[in-house]
């Protein structure tokens, strides 16, 4: 090989070993997240994609961030494959190219990031370091949160639930978490850098710890007070595992483990939940079950909020449902946020009769209207999700000045014994965290939970165990900063240090 061949060939095998170190960062994330939770990954591995794309051609930094973003979705979201192909029957060829697909949109985000990154500010220094770098990533990590329907799992700021910036939590919401934890990569990434001068590792480490200290004081402040006294409340988990919950000769046996557990465990409890389509039945089929259960809870001074599947015969619409039974009355809410190709299926008529699940018995789900009643059980307001509909904070931010508990009920057995059902609780704490509501969550087997108004676990169930939890709330009245203002405040601001980072741009040219 001559030496000029060689020459050529030295970026190149550079650039493979950076995109391999990208991947290996990506993949070591997960480690930050639920059920693991060493949050200094979440700094960590930022720092070092940052690290990778610095002074490299924009084309060569986008295919380390998408190396990146594919490390973490590959790793982060495996548990889909259970999900769709072992749960939802769906043939391994398609279940391969719905999660590749979903890989390859979020590699785009990242790629996003570096490529701009360094296409316009590619020289270091102070505007890429704290203007942009930090900024884009919050920016487009709360763009893939709704678009194309969103994805906002593995968000960065939900691996901070039990480190010491939370308390940022009920100020910020997550994206201001993830912004931060961008800001304290950027400074690990400066003061590492040899060529960084004695001022500026000094001035990095001035911000790392302000951001550390400012949320000790934060700890003294409450948000939000007392509505009413404490009340007892139950939460079933009936544990039925996923392949045998839809068959015709189990479901019977579903009815009689929820009544029994409610009938043994439950009684004494102002409100009692049940999970998502707790009964593999549709509420239609079930008008004289469910009146002997609300006369049961009458006479033990108890209120229902029951998942189930409900079917409208005047629209021909099938709906995934939360049907409240209380002395205020019945009423049901409809889940607004359907899971695609899980509970709907977008794409044309004619392939969706072999598309869909095969263990689901019903069509696709209809989603409920965007601005729903609010509903009351055991004399409080309640603010309701189904499933995933946790996973998007800002959604919730209406129905915070009525309500004073959450409630979320969900089916994780979908996913089986993987690392899904702890990341969505760790989903589930940070909304209880950016409310400072207590949270009360049933899930069918596992992973059911009450959470208390600062994200830590009141009581929780093991995993595919049958049982109740017993606790006891306080109903919350009062607004954090977050619900709010939501995420204006931190777009505002994010937004508004990226024009400044242009105008200081067009003025050094």
């Amino acid at each position: 090989m001559s030496a000029s061949s060689g020459a050529v060939g030295a970026p190149a095998l550079t650039s493979r070993w950076k995109v391999l170190a990208a991947f290996a960062a990506g993949a070591v994330l997960n480690l930050a997240f639920a059920p693991f939770e060493f949050w200094p990954l979440a700094i960590l591995a930022p720092a070092a994609l940052f690290a990778l794309i610095r002074g490299i051609p924009p084309r060569r930094a986008a295919a380390i961030g998408a190396a990146f973003a594919t490390g973490l979705f590959s790793f982060g979201t495996y548990w889909l494959y259970t999900s769709i192909h072992k749960f939802g029957q769906a043939p391994i060829w398609l279940t391969l190219v719905l999660q590749a697909a979903l890989v390859a949109i979020m590699a785009v985000y990242s790629a996003l990031l570096c490529y701009i990154a360094n296409r316009f500010w590619l020289k270091p220094g102070a505007t890429r370091h704290w203007l942009v770098l930090p900024g884009l990533w919050m920016l487009l990590e709360w763009v893939r949160g709704w678009a194309l329907s969103g994805f906002p799992w593995l968000a960065l700021g939900y691996a901070f639930t039990d480190s010491p910036l939370a308390r940022f939590a009920p100020v910020l919401g997550v994206y201001g978490l993830s912004w931060i934890a961008a800001f304290l990569a950027v400074a690990l990434d400066v003061a590492l850098q040899p060529s960084t001068s004695a001022r500026q590792r000094w001035i990095a480490a001035c911000l790392a710890l302000v951001l550390f200290t400012l949320p000790l004081a934060l700890r003294q402040v409450n948000y939000t007070r007392p509505a009413a006294a404490a009340l007892p409340v139950a939460v079933v988990q009936g544990a039925v595992p996923q392949d045998e919950k839809w068959q015709n000769e189990n479901r019977e046996a579903t009815v009689v483990k929820y009544s029994h557990l409610t009938a043994e465990q439950a009684w004494g409890a102002r409100l009692i939940v049940w999970p998502e389509a707790a009964l593999p039945i549709l509420a239609n089929d079930l008008g004289d079950y469910l009146q002997a259960l609300r006369a049961a809870g009458r006479r033990h001074g108890a209120d229902f909020a029951i998942g189930l599947l409900r079917y409208e015969p005047d629209t021909d619409h099938y709906r995934n449902g939360l049907l409240v039974m209380s002395d205020a009355g019945e009423g049901w809410y409809y889940k607004r946020r359907l899971v695609p190709f899980g509970e709907f299926f977008p794409v044309p008529a004619f392939i969706r009769s072999w598309m869909r699940l095969m263990s689901l018995p019903y069509t696709d789900m209809w989603p409920g209207a965007e601005n729903q009643p609010i509903l009351r059980a055991a004399g409080q307001p309640l603010g309701l999700t189904i499933c995933y509909e946790d996973a998007y904070g800002s959604e919730q931010r209406g129905v915070l000045r009525e309500a004073t508990l959450l409630v979320n009920v969900t089916n994780n057995a979908w996913y089986g014994d993987s690392t899904a059902p702890h990341q969505h609780l760790q989903i589930a704490r940070m909304r209880a965290m950016e409310a400072e509501r207590y949270l009360i969550r049933a899930a069918n087997d596992g992973i059911t939970a009450v959470i208390g108004p600062r994200g830590q676990l009141v009581g929780r169930l093991p995993q595919f165990t049958p049982g109740v939890l017993r606790a006891d709330v306080v109903p919350l009245s009062g607004l954090t900063p977050y619900a709010r203002f939501g995420n204006y405040p931190i777009l505002l601001g994010a937004a508004g240090l990226l024009v400044l980072a242009l105008w200081r741009r067009r003025r050094m040219m």
